[in-house]
C-alpha cells in the first residue's frame, strides 16, 4: 500500500479501512483515536471542514455517516453547497456530475480525475462552468497545498 503497486489480494485493503473506521464509530473518532491518520476526510476533520457522505446500492461497507438514502443525501449536498463560490471534485465521476447538477450557474467547479473521461462527461451533463483536469488526485492536491500560501505567509 505503501507505493501504490498492485498486490494480489490488494482489494481487501478498503474493507479493512471501512471496517477500522466503522469499528471507531465514526470518521472524526478514527482521527481521535489515531486509526486515521491522513487523507482528505483526516483534513476535513482536523479543520472542522464540513462533509457530506452519500452511498449507492453497489457500496461496500458503508462508512458510518454515510447517507443511503438518496433524497436526504442531496438535501444534505445542497445545503452544504449553498454557499459554494468554488467546487473542488476529486476523483469521484458520480459524485462530481450530482454535485455540478445541483449547483447554480455562477459558480465554479474544478473537476480533478486520471480519466479524462470524468471531465469530459461533468461538462457534457450540463456542468458548462465545470474545469477539467486530468491527473492524479494526490499530485494534484499535494502541487495545490505547495502553491496556496499558509495564513502567515500570505500576510
Amino acid at each position: 500500500m505503501s507505493d501504490g503497486r498492485q498486490e494480489e489480494h490488494g482489494h481487501r485493503n478498503h474493507m479493512r479501512a471501512i471496517n477500522a473506521i466503522y469499528q471507531a464509530g465514526s470518521v472524526a473518532a478514527a482521527v481521535e483515536s489515531g486509526v486515521l491518520r491522513s487523507g482528505i476526510l483526516y483534513e476535513c476533520v482536523k479543520a472542522g471542514v464540513p462533509f457530506v457522505l452519500a452511498g449507492s446500492l453497489r457500496d461496500d461497507g458503508p462508512l458510518p455517516e454515510t447517507i443511503t438514502d438518496m433524497n436526504a443525501a442531496q438535501d444534505a449536498y445542497a445545503a452544504l453547497l449553498k454557499p459554494a463560490g468554488l467546487v473542488l471534485c476529486l476523483g469521484s465521476m458520480l459524485h462530481s456530475i450530482a454535485t455540478g447538477n445541483m449547483l447554480p450557474s455562477w459558480v465554479k467547479i474544478v473537476c480533478v480525475d486520471i480519466n479524462p473521461a470524468v471531465a469530459t462527461k461533468v461538462s457534457d451533463r450540463g456542468t458548462g462552468q465545470a474545469i477539467g483536469i486530468v491527473t492524479d488526485v494526490g499530485q494534484f492536491l499535494g502541487l495545490l497545498a505547495n502553491s496556496v500560501p499558509t495564513a502567515t505567509e500570505a500576510r
